[in-house]
């Protein structure tokens, strides 16, 4: 459960520079150029062994990283536009590329370049994935407000239960309300 602004401020990639990562086989970074740590708000150092999805926005859409890696077990290059999620809570729009790296004929790891987008692109995605969010996994995004010690409650329970916020606030609304 986002409860900070900061969820609601998008960092641009400027307009001059790429973010550029590679991850062995399994999706771990093994490489994050200075771009992406300043644009994600990691240190080089926090990415570096890290899933990539660390940086994995709750409002893309699953299908979106199946069709990426369908496309990437073909031997193929990978293209599209990805919403991620900065360390702070905060978001970054990118048109990324993804590929296979090969040595000798074997695939060894994966490389991504992502670059900027235009707020147009960024806004009929933004639409398109919330399409996709709600026709696929029966999921749509809510702003709420709720009083700070109701908040709190949820919280505490979430950590009582070593659930996140989000299914402790889904379950209380699914079994009062309906």
């Amino acid at each position: 459960m986002q409860t900070t602004y900061q969820m609601f401020v998008e960092t641009s990639v400027p307009s001059d520079e790429l973010i550029i990562s590679r991850t062995d086989l399994s999706g771990k970074i093994t490489y994050a150029n200075e771009t992406f740590a300043r644009i994600s708000g990691y240190a080089i150092d926090e990415l570096i062994g890290k899933p990539h999805n660390i940086v994995r926005h709750p409002d893309m859409p699953h299908s979106v990283f199946k069709t990426l890696w369908e496309t990437l077990g073909r031997g193929e290059m990978w293209k599209g536009y990805v919403k991620n999620l900065r360390k702070d809570g905060g978001y970054y729009w990118v048109y990324a590329e993804v590929s296979g790296v090969y040595k000798d004929g074997v695939l060894v790891e994966y490389k991504s370049l992502r670059a900027p987008m235009d707020e147009e692109t960024k806004i009929k995605m933004q639409r398109e994935y919330d399409e996709c969010k709600k026709d696929e996994e029966n999921t749509s995004r809510a702003v709420i407000y709720l009083q700070s010690s109701l908040v709190e409650k949820i919280e505490k329970l979430a950590r009582e239960k070593n659930r996140p916020a989000d299914e402790i606030i889904n379950e209380i609304l699914s079994d009062t309300l309906f």
